[in-house]
């Protein structure tokens, strides 16, 4: 019995290693050539289907789904927005209603972005605003990503800016 537990044990361990180590190769073949690839397919796609895509100053590309009305994000300012993040192949990585029990993730408008990207784009959208960000590797995770994310791995944002609360206020 105990030679049987002892096989299966090193069965299972030996597939494991495989496959764990199948994974880890795969994301080490994804290459800044093959994210410009996908990129440039994405916007075209996206450009095909009558979209207007504008840019920001870091190069966030966005497009604006609904417009909002009033001020713009500053510093300091305390935002409450909904999100849902995808890869660029349309599997759902992350999510706001996924996270947060209202649905709603509120924080504080900082200048220390875990993704400068999404920040940048967070700077063009007014309480209300809806619009889909797409964030280039270089302005997220870039070529080493993270445990969910792999290296060179386009972000797809889909965030509505619910309230801006001024600093001001939050004082």
């Amino acid at each position: 019995m105990k030679r049987i537990i002892k096989y299966n044990l090193l069965a299972f361990i030996s597939v494991f290693s495989i496959v764990f180590t199948s994974c880890i190769h795969d994301q080490e073949k994804r290459t800044w050539e093959m994210e410009q690839d996908e990129l440039r397919s994405y916007l075209e796609g996206l450009i095909s289907a009558g979209h207007d895509i504008d840019t920001t100053a870091l190069g966030v590309y966005y497009v604006k789904i609904e417009e909002g009305e009033g001020e713009f994000p500053k510093q300091g300012d305390t935002l409450t927005i909904g999100y849902a993040g995808y890869f660029i192949d349309g599997t759902m990585f992350d999510s706001s209603e996924l996270n947060f029990e209202d649905g709603e993730y509120t924080f504080r408008f900082i200048d220390d972005p875990k993704i400068p990207g999404f920040e940048d784009g967070l700077k063009i959208m007014n309480k209300g605003a809806k619009v889909q960000m797409v964030i280039p590797s270089d302005l997220a995770y870039g070529s080493v990503g993270t445990a969910v994310i792999p290296n060179y791995a386009t972000l797809i944002f889909v965030v509505k800016m619910i309230n801006i609360k001024p600093v001001s206020e939050t004082d």
